[in-house]
Parts: structure tokens; sequence; C-alpha cells
């Protein structure tokens, strides 16, 4: 990909967010706060670049001193995912599930492809692969990466915050320390995100943990469409997401979120068990959509307790995870 190779770039910020902004190779630091690098000192605050730049933000860094004015193109290689909910975290892991929830089966992805943090603080952050839909890089970029995030956070029902599109934005690093809350930007893997607890989360952040990038996940038709779309509302100043509203969910020629029924992902489910390895994202997925309908807990218990022991879970994960979706969408106990 043309980004990966000529848009190396990015800058980190140690300590307070007023403090040098430092040019950097993005993928070496950011790969270094991963794995929970002793260079990288994840003791403290640290930040690195929302997006990557080329050798004119070299240069203009070198020359300002100063990332501030900077207009040139953008890229990245991951896109990510604001979800905070203020003195709320359960409100924020709910939404943050279905926020994935809603991606894996738009795009017919694994969730252990994503990269999912707890933030250390009050939410959220899902880092999607821009390969998936190999975006070229560009002066307006950053406003692509706007429109494209918030469509599709519309369209799952999520609120976001737009702010980390801004061009030169900071965006904190993986594993480094909360200065308010003395947590860790923690990564979580998709069952563990799917699986804890918010207080379980909350114990898991008072450590950093080194991990590596997730497998590579194939470009998507479905994808590269909604980049699309979101170049040509962004570039028609027209924030309409009318056409991806158009598109639904298939799977195997279904049709996708009717208007009458179970989505086709709960359907196949409870016919089949899991069609890929992401079996508590579908487990909980198909309960969550199960308590839209105000499906009584036993009723869900017999639903769905099989096909996710077909699946490979044991009892008591399988039953976590229906609990887990039921709760999210709504439903009381009983």
């Amino acid at each position: 990909m043309t980004g990966q190779s000529s848009f190396p770039f990015g800058f980190r910020v140690i300590g307070g967010r007023d403090q040098e902004r430092r040019l950097i190779d993005w993928n070496t630091a950011f790969l270094a706060h991963l794995h929970n690098d002793d260079r990288a000192d994840n003791r403290q605050e640290c930040y690195l670049s929302g997006f990557q730049f080329s050798d004119d933000f070299r240069d203009y860094l070198k020359t300002h001193g100063s990332t501030k004015g900077f207009k040139g193109p953008t890229w990245s290689s991951w896109l990510w995912f604001d979800i905070d909910r203020e003195d709320d975290i359960d409100t924020a892991m709910i939404d943050a599930r279905r926020l994935v929830v809603f991606l894996c089966a738009r795009w017919h992805i694994d969730a252990g492809g994503l990269l999912i943090f707890f933030s250390g603080s009050k939410g959220f952050h899902i880092g999607l692969p821009s390969a998936l839909w190999n975006a070229e890089p560009a002066a307006t970029f950053h406003a692509y990466a706007k429109h494209f995030a918030t469509s599709l956070a519309a369209l799952a029902e999520v609120e976001i915050d737009t702010g980390v599109y801004d061009r030169v934005r900071l965006f904190r690093a993986p594993n480094s320390r909360h200065q308010k809350t003395g947590r860790h930007k923690r990564r979580l893997t998709a069952d563990e995100f799917f699986g804890l607890t918010s207080a379980e989360m909350l114990t898991l952040a008072q450590t950093p943990d080194a991990s590596e990038l997730p497998p590579p996940l194939p470009t998507m038709q479905q994808a590269v469409d909604d980049w699309a779309d979101a170049v040509l509302n962004s570039n028609n100043n027209n924030v309409s997401s009318s056409n991806a509203q158009r598109q639904h969910v298939e799977v195997d020629g279904l049709p996708g979120y009717d208007d009458i029924g179970l989505n086709a992902l709960t359907r196949v489910f409870i016919a089949e068990g899991a069609l890929i390895g992401d079996r508590h994202r579908q487990v909980y997925s198909a309960a969550r959509n199960l308590a839209e309908f105000q499906c009584p807990r036993p009723l869900a218990y017999a639903l769905l307790m099989q096909p996710a022991r077909d699946s490979g879970l044991c009892p008591s994960d399988a039953r976590r995870q229906i609990d887990c979706g039921l709760n999210d969408g709504g439903q009381q106990d009983g």
C-alpha cells in the first residue's frame, strides 16, 4: 500500500498534551507501546499522532518546531473510534460492543482482527485496519475518515468522539498511563471484550501488558464501498449516508436486518452455530438481538445454549455471553 511506505512519520508527546511534538516512525513507536517495550516507558502519560505523514510533515515540523498550521496530506494504518461516557463505563462498554458487533456483521470480519482497548479512564478505543478498504493518502484523508467513522457509528446507533479526526490530533498510546486515573490503556482480546465485566477490565488496566498486532484482515468490498461513500459525501460537504443506509448485511444470500424479524446472523447462528472462530462475539450478538424482541431469558437460553456448546464453548462461558448480550440489549432478569 502506498501509505505504508511513503507515510511513515508521526509525532509523539511524552507527558502532558502541551509538551513537545517529537518526530517518530509511527509504526515503530506504536509497536513499542503495544509490546510494552521498556523504551516506550509506559509508566507515564504518552500520546501518538492519530494519523501518519510523509516527508513534507517532517520538513514542516523541523522548520516550524510545531504541528500547528500543517495542511499537508495524511494517511493511517489504523482508523480509530473513541467511545467515552462520562462516569459511566458500563454504558461505554455496551456501546463499544454494539459498534464492534455491527462492524463485524456488516463486513463479515472477525473481531479478533480489530484492536480493542480500554482507554484507562472512561471509555474504549476501537481500531480498524485501513487495509480493509485500501484507502489512499490525501490532503483530506482525515476528513474522509471522520465521515466514514461517523456514518458507520450512526448506522450502529452509537455516539463517538469526532474530535479524534483532526489532522494533527493526539491519541493516547497503547499501554500508556492515564494521568488522572493511574490506569493504563489496556488491550483487550475479543473474548475479554465480550466476556469480562467493566470491573474486571478496570482491574486489568492497573498494569500494562505486552501484546501483538492481530492477524491481518483481507480487503472487504463493503468496506471499500463505505469508504467511497464517505469520500463522496465529504467532497460534496454532505454528511448524509443514504447510500450506506440502503445497504444491508448479507449472509449466504440472506437479507440482513429486516423490519420484522431477527437479523440473519442470529438466525444462522441458531441453526448452525458459529460460522467462523469468532464464537464469543456471535453468541453475544445473537443474545443482544433476541433482547431487542423482549425474548424471555429462559427462551434465550433454550435457543442459544446448544449452538454455543456446539461451537466449542463450555456451559459457563456460553451462559455468560448470553447474559452479557441480554443485559446489554436491555433485557431484565427473569
